[in-house]
């Protein structure tokens, strides 16, 4: 095997700056980067991960809790997470939790057994159970960012990365108030979730600042599902006087709208708007086009596998959310209500 002393002899540089390079590459200089990097392609050096992680103590893998592999909102963000983790020669653990509950030892337990360095939550629900024991102050406590998620007050001890949820919902709403609708109903996703409570929230900030009604049943769960969604969408068209708009808490739950709108025999916008959240890859490709809430998955990502790295390494990170920037992205799912006949 090529040791590290026969790279630093064909780079011409000392063990240690190979070391470093191999340890934490921007903190060596770009031209004996280069230097580095050509001499171990030369010599064919594989460094060993296992063992220098040994050496610091450290597992090089990193937990990533989300509700649902397949949830395209989530899988952009994973790119992001991996791009990160991939620079930094972290390897990812995935847990799907499937909207479970699991308990902080669970989570935690992968950490203090070396199985894990830090652990990253994507979850929709508060993924801690209660009734999980207080560790000795001895013990160390597990690294813990939350992405996308909401700090409520028992997960306040956590740093986040997300956006402002209750505004953006807001700034949808608004959206659609301002195009002349003042039937507006709202199809949220589970009422464990406080992604979609702050939703919720900034939904009705901005229909009673517009001073409209919200009527009975014109809020409604949708489950996170399509099935919750299109039952929730043909409970809202059931009204006798049924609303103009319908605004999804995510995007996947307004692809169900949509498709349930048209089974009735309904044309979107013309009798109905619906607006979305996420921005998720097939929002654009619906028929028509979704308007929506769009999050930066992939910076949300990238920021949270940054500051999980920096707990990791022994930094204060605080605990303040870090916000990152929303955008209402207007498409062809909302238009004005038509006059009644």
């Amino acid at each position: 095997m090529v040791s590290i002393k026969e790279v630093a002899r064909v780079a011409g540089v000392s063990t240690a700056t190979v070391s470093r390079y191999i340890n934490d590459p921007k903190q060596v200089k770009q031209p004996t980067r280069e230097k580095v990097q050509q001499a171990i392609a030369e010599t064919n050096y594989a460094p060993n991960s296992l063992a220098r992680n040994f050496r610091r103590g450290k597992t090089g893998v990193i937990l990533v809790a989300l509700p649902s592999i397949g949830t395209p909102f989530f899988a952009d963000v994973m790119k992001g997470i991996s791009t990160i983790a991939k620079d930094m020669h972290y390897s990812i653990l995935i847990k799907e939790t499937q909207l479970n509950q699991l308990t902080y030892d669970e989570y935690t337990n992968l950490v203090l057994s070396k199985q894990a360095d830090g652990i990253i939550l994507l979850s929709a629900i508060i993924p801690f159970a209660t009734g999980g024991r207080q560790r000795p102050s001895s013990q160390r406590q597990a690294p813990i960012i939350l992405s996308c998620e909401n700090v409520t007050p028992e997960l306040g001890r956590y740093p986040s990365v997300r956006i402002d949820n209750t505004s953006a919902a807001a700034e949808a709403t608004d959206y659609l108030i301002k195009l002349g609708h003042s039937r507006i109903a709202f199809v949220f996703g589970l009422q464990s979730s406080t992604l979609t409570l702050d939703r919720e929230r900034g939904y009705r900030k901005a229909m009673k600042a517009a001073k409209l009604a919200v009527a009975d049943g014109w809020v409604t769960e949708g489950g996170l599902t399509l099935d919750g969604a299109r039952k929730a969408t043909r409970l809202l068209l059931s009204h006798a006087e049924r609303p103009t708009a319908i605004f999804c808490a995510n995007d996947e739950m307004a692809m169900a709208a949509i498709h349930e709108i048209k089974s009735a025999n309904l044309q979107i916008p013309r009798d109905i708007s619906i607006i979305g959240f996420d921005d998720i890859r097939y929002a654009e490709l619906l028929d028509p086009p979704l308007t929506t809430i769009s999050q930066p998955a992939a910076e949300i990502g990238e920021r949270t596998m940054l500051r999980l790295s920096q707990a990791i390494d022994g930094r204060d990170i605080g605990v303040e959310p870090e916000i990152v920037p929303h955008k209402l992205v207007i498409r062809r799912s909302t238009a004005s209500p038509a006059k009644r006949q």
